[in-house]
């Protein structure tokens, strides 16, 4: 088996799904054990200033060879895996794909309907879940394309570079991944996440994004005697989502569209909490869409008498005004994708990574990919051949940017 294959198998077999209710960092055990792991297999590659610090945040130095003045890299990925299902993949699914549905198990396929992108993949060797868990690509495959790269590196010396800086971050998936960074020391003068999916994607552009809570503090008595007296707090809440646009939710949207996104929605007659997110790439229509939840809310409170109250914190923005001054870094992703035969596909993010974070930090640090598909979710598979090219894709940037 591939040495990039083994990595892999063993990082997803440790459960790191983060927990957004917890307030510690890292908020899950599992992310301090892959962290250790990690930095112990950092050590034993021979790399310097090796790290696990008391926030899970690993880093590490690859020490220059070259007596060149070069500009120093860092690659960076997240320990931490989707809170949505359980994060310990110890069954993984290991074959050529021949073609036609894949079945995870009894119980759930990888359809050609719902991904007629399957039929690129025929005769590749694909790793799948059994269909009980996440597959944890999103980022295990970054990091084990990281390593992988790294180890390549030390044993080809004949590979000049400069001062490559690792950093594997806590918690990226419920969005405090750089929140405790430690951009001071860690000291590169640009970086890439490695976090993307399909071979050959090169982003720069992300969401502006934001977090709604909405409280409603209904009236609840005996429907009986409910008349001009009950003020129900479910069926507030589902008047708010009413007068958001219909064609502004997830399902409806693609490309440079954003959208708002019921997240979540717990109550009763008397009291009902409603969680939102709000996403955009442009920040004009990001601020109208945090105007227009004001504007509804205060309708409604007109209306009900200031049972409502509503806080909107933003959690990141749109890199792209930090990445163009320093478009070189694009170039140099895209020039070395093609000398390995990789089409670039550059694209807006419809999502979000630590890299947004940390290019307003003063890191400028876009994002390339890992080979994965469909990830968060029972359905997420990636190419083993994908995961390699990601990893000769970091060994080839850096080899560019010492030239």
């Amino acid at each position: 088996m591939d040495r990039i294959v083994e990595r892999f198998k063993k990082y997803i077999a440790i459960d790191t799904k983060s927990d957004e209710n917890s307030s510690t960092c890292p908020s899950t055990p599992g992310q301090l054990e892959l962290g250790a792991l990690l930095a112990d297999e950092l050590k034993e590659l021979g790399l310097e200033d090796v790290k696990q610090d008391e926030n899970g945040y690993v880093y590490a130095t690859l020490k220059s060879n070259t007596d060149k003045k070069v500009p120093t890299i860092g690659f960076i990925s997240h320990l931490d895996t989707s809170p949505d299902l359980d994060g310990k993949c110890t069954n993984p699914k290991i074959f050529t794909y021949e073609g036609g549905d894949i079945e995870l198990n009894e119980q759930y396929s990888i359809t050609i309907k719902e991904f007629p992108f399957l039929r690129s993949l025929i005769g590749k060797e694909l790793i799948t879940t059994d269909g009980t868990t996440l597959l944890g690509a999103d980022d295990k495959a970054g990091i084990s394309a990281i390593m992988d790269a790294i180890e390549y590196l030390i044993k080809h010396q004949e590979i000049k570079h400069g001062d490559i800086k690792i950093g594997f971050t806590p918690d990226e998936e419920i969005g405090r991944g750089a929140d405790l960074f430690d951009i001071k020391n860690f000291k590169a003068d640009f970086g890439y996440t490695v976090d993307g999916g399909h071979v050959g994607e090169l982003e720069y552009e992300n969401f502006n994004a934001a977090s709604v809570k909405i409280e409603i503090q209904g009236k609840n008595v005996h429907p009986g005697t409910a008349k001009n007296i009950m003020v129900n707090s479910l069926r507030i809440a589902m008047e708010i989502e009413s007068m958001l646009p219909v064609n502004e939710k997830p399902e409806y949207t693609e490309g440079y569209e954003g959208f708002y996104l019921l997240d979540e929605i717990t109550g009763s007659i008397d009291h009902t909490v409603i969680s939102y997110i709000i996403r955009d790439h442009c920040k004009d229509r990001f601020d109208k869409k945090k105007e227009d939840f004001r504007k509804i809310i205060n309708f409604l409170n007109d209306k009900y008498g200031n049972i409502i109250t509503i806080e909107i914190k933003d959690s990141y923005y749109n890199m792209k005004e930090k990445i163009e001054p320093h478009m070189e870094i694009i170039e140099l992703a895209k020039r070395s994708m093609i000398e390995l035969g990789i089409q670039p596909i550059i694209q807006p993010i419809r999502g979000g990574t630590d890299g947004a974070r940390l290019s307003y930090m003063g890191l400028p640090c876009p994002n390339i990919f890992t080979g994965g598909y469909n990830f968060h979710g029972r359905f997420e598979f990636i190419p083993t051949e994908s995961m390699k090219l990601a990893s000769q894709l970091i060994v080839k940037i850096v080899e560019n940017n010492a030239k």
